[in-house]
């Protein structure tokens, strides 16, 4: 059994189709997503989303912060960025992570260690998804 998905990002329509499985990263671990899941709506934080259209492999992208809401077999997710594996830079990416792990060393305020590990969360989510 299917669901209806959508994914939307700031600049584009990412996805619209059917879909089998959905797996998304919440503040409280990996969330997945099947035909028939309850209703809810949830904040998505930076990190991997893996779904799976009927018949094919799974697919990975890196996505940034957002929301995803689930109504009546019907999936909405709105995010800020989201990147297939061809669309990341590697290396672009690996300066991201050491520049984050180097803010998180500075001592500044709450707000900009906060920051810096949204950063290095996003940049390490990227590589994950580019090993796929």
């Amino acid at each position: 059994m299917n669901f209806n998905l959508h994914i939307v990002s700031s600049d584009r329509i990412f996805y619209q189709g059917e879909c089998e499985s959905l797996i998304v990263p919440t503040n409280d671990g990996l969330v997945g997503i099947l035909a028939n899941h309850s209703n809810v709506i949830m904040a998505l934080i930076p990190g991997q989303l893996q779904y799976r259209r009927p018949n094919q492999k799974d697919e990975y992208c890196s996505i940034g912060s957002g929301m995803i809401k689930v109504e009546n077999n019907d999936v909405l997710v709105l995010i800020d960025t989201i990147e297939r594996p061809d669309e990341i830079d590697e290396k672009r990416a690996r300066l991201a992570v050491a520049k984050a792990k180097e803010e998180l060393l500075q001592k500044r305020s709450m707000q900009e260690y906060h920051m810096a590990q949204v950063h290095l969360q996003r940049a390490l989510s990227r590589l994950k998804v580019k090993s796929h």
